[in-house]
């Protein structure tokens, strides 16, 4: 079966904008891109036959980042991540500042081994005193009760609340 073959007769750009002048695209339908695009084209056209330029690429790899595929490697399942919440740390995220502080810490004498080693207790421990600091689970009925005992500590008087 033949795919499109259009990037060889355009570029992107120089077919949204036949598409608009066609008026087969709505000036305000056009794509988020069209605009940036106008504003700063490239100093090059990107062109279907143009030769892939010989960059070197520099490594971006982070100390961290070895630390976070020995864990993940050793732990398939880590669980899930909110990520609109910035105030929680992820599993591994606490993992890496375990270690990282352990390797801090520790002497030139300490394996990698021993340090994933006493960061997984670390975190088992934190997970344990996590676990036994919780009480009971909240259900509807202990919130009633809770707040009835507080309420009773207060000792409101609605009557005296609209009062002037």
């Amino acid at each position: 079966m033949a795919g499109s073959r259009l990037e060889r007769i355009g570029t992107i750009y120089t077919r949204t904008t036949g598409l608009i002048k066609s008026k087969a695209l709505n000036w305000e339908d056009r794509p988020l891109w069209y605009d940036l695009y106008e504003a700063f084209p490239p100093k090059e056209e990107p062109s279907f036959d143009r030769p892939i330029p010989n960059i070197k690429l520099k490594n971006i790899f982070y100390k961290e980042d070895r630390i976070r595929a020995i864990f993940h490697r050793n732990n398939k399942y880590v669980g899930t991540i909110n990520l609109f919440n910035n105030n929680y740390k992820s599993l591994t995220q606490r993992f890496v500042d375990i270690y990282q502080k352990l390797e801090e810490n520790s002497g030139d004498g300490t394996t990698e081994e021993q340090l994933y080693k006493e960061a997984i207790e670390v975190l088992k421990r934190d997970k344990e005193i996590k676990k036994d600091s919780e009480d009971e689970p909240v259900t509807l009925s202990s919130a009633f009760k809770q707040a009835k005992l507080q309420q009773d500590k207060v000792n409101i008087n609605i009557s005296n609340i609209f009062k002037d």
